[in-house]
């Protein structure tokens, strides 16, 4: 096996307007309907057809794009990757093996690979998984810029009124930020008794997220900022933070201080909760070159006609490690897996990837369907990412 080829499995493996950003969906007589259902029942194929099809199958608001569009030029095509080579009928294996919708290769800002299958194209959106937790993450940052959130250090509390009287009460809006609460939480995608199942049978009472009706009632097991546990509901109640402080739905933050302005291709959609609330931590559908484009959007300093939409140590503290986890090699930032070298990746089941290299001004974004639901170690793509964009 060549050594290009061991690096590529290595890292494989591993304008509408701002008014309408309220908007929202919900599908009613859609020919998805039998898949409204958790997605842990969904079969291969149902996961083929879902991912794609997401916002016809679960209530979603829109994220408008704005008026303009932010180019990809076309780069130089990786050579290796040349139609009748051995490597291009590896890759035509790898994406019927592992069900890949889509892979991009940005290089200094220019498509140096970008490739479709499973009937999708570059005008289709994908379900992020947990991509979206790092998008949150700069939402994050972006209203600590505006001040609507006053310091990473403040109370959760301070901005999420119904936490008050639970286990939230004396932690951080920076611990929420690296999962460090100390409030427990089990994320177990095959235990119907594990909380990341629970949570989605929440009902909420009146004037209540479901996200802070379930996160309230959570036990304390380690004070605040001793141990990191991955917690999707804990992205969740970012964004319920988020919405707090801004008080506007995250899918029209998101929309007014990114998508439009940075120039996304395609609307974006968020799923909501009964109650109306984005889940922050996951569930945005997008268009795989507009995952591309929001790596840009960050590997550029967060910043949109020269001005950064986070403070100026924002993005640097997100992006690096804060606290060390239970997975080998790598560490948590801000909402971003980090790794040696600066690099860092937002991460989700099923295949979903942004993969970020600044030293080499690499992107990678991959959207997927692998049939195993857990994306293989980062520690592949952070070991080999440059040697592939040297290939």
């Amino acid at each position: 096996m060549t050594t290009f080829r061991r690096v590529l499995i290595a890292l494989l493996l591993t304008g509408a307007s701002v008014s309408r950003a309220a908007s929202q969906t919900t599908p009613s007589a859609s020919p998805y309907a039998s898949l409204r259902r958790p997605t842990t029942t969904w079969s291969q194929a149902d996961r083929e057809i879902g991912f794609a099809h997401w916002d016809s199958i679960f209530p979603s608001r829109d994220v408008p794009r704005g008026t303009t569009v932010h180019p990809l030029p076309r780069g130089a095509p990786i050579g290796a990757f040349a139609p009748g080579t051995e490597n291009a009928a590896w890759l035509d294996a790898y994406f019927t093996a592992q069900h890949v919708a889509g892979l991009l290769v940005l290089q200094d800002g220019r498509i140096r690979l970008e490739r479709y299958a499973l009937g999708y194209d570059s005008t289709m959106r994908w379900t992020s998984q947990s991509v979206s937790k790092s998008i949150t993450s700069t939402l994050v940052g972006a209203a600590l810029k505006d001040g609507s959130i006053k310091s990473l250090d403040d109370p959760v509390t301070r901005y999420i009124a119904g936490l008050r009287g639970s286990a939230y009460d004396s932690v951080t809006v920076r611990q929420l930020l690296t999962m460090t609460s100390g409030v427990r939480w089990t994320e177990v995608y095959t235990d119907t008794t594990s909380d990341v199942w629970r949570f989605y049978a929440e009902r909420a009472p009146p004037g209540m997220t479901r996200t802070v009706s379930y996160m309230r009632k959570l036990p304390r097991e380690a004070p605040p900022g001793t141990k990191w546990v991955y917690k999707t509901g804990e992205t969740h109640l970012l964004g319920v933070l988020v919405s707090e402080a801004t008080k506007k739905p995250l899918a029209q933050y998101l929309s007014e201080k990114i998508w439009a302005p940075y120039g996304m291709e395609h609307d974006a959609a968020w799923q909501i909760d009964p109650t109306g609330s984005e889940l922050a931590g996951c569930c945005l559908h997008v268009a795989l070159r507009d995952y591309a484009r929001f790596g840009q959007f960050i590997l550029d300093g967060a910043r949109i006609d020269g001005r950064p939409i986070v403070p100026g140590w924002y993005l640097d503290s997100a992006t690096s490690p804060q606290v060390e986890t239970t997975i080998p090699g790598r560490g948590y930032g801000y909402q971003w897996w980090t790794s040696s070298g600066r690099r860092f990746s937002a991460v989700g089941i099923h295949g979903q990837m942004i993969y970020i290299d600044p030293a080499r001004r690499l992107i990678i974004v991959m959207s997927s369907a692998w049939p195993d639901a857990t994306s293989p170690a980062c520690a592949a793509v952070r070991t080999t990412a440059s040697r592939y964009a040297s290939s």
